[in-house]
């Protein structure tokens, strides 16, 4: 999952092996941890945190990029019921984490 990826809104980030660095709309950067991943419907999504362990901030990142594009376009998940549905998947398979 190495080299340079595009972003929604903040341009580029660049995967490592467990966490994201997001552009910031300033310019500097932002690491997020990758929690976990997941397909569903076609779309490969990230829950993502603010914290390499204990209690942080989660988010879902959502792929967007068309399926012949070199690199991944992810975008924050704010859709009610898409979250929901993916809160579900994730909690299964994180089951010894408490998702709220």
């Amino acid at each position: 999952m190495a080299g340079v990826q595009r972003w929604s809104g903040c341009g580029r980030c660049v995967l490592e092996e467990n966490k994201i660095w997001l552009e910031t709309p300033e310019g500097g950067q932002e690491a997020w941890y990758i929690v976990e991943q997941t397909k569903l419907g076609g779309k490969d999504y990230l829950l993502v945190t603010d914290r390499p362990e204990g209690d942080g901030e989660a988010y879902i990142l959502r792929d967007d990029s068309a399926p012949e594009e070199e690199q991944a376009l992810y975008t924050w998940v704010e859709d009610e019921a898409e979250l929901e549905a993916l809160g579900r998947i994730f909690a299964d398979l994180l089951e010894d984490i408490d998702l709220e």
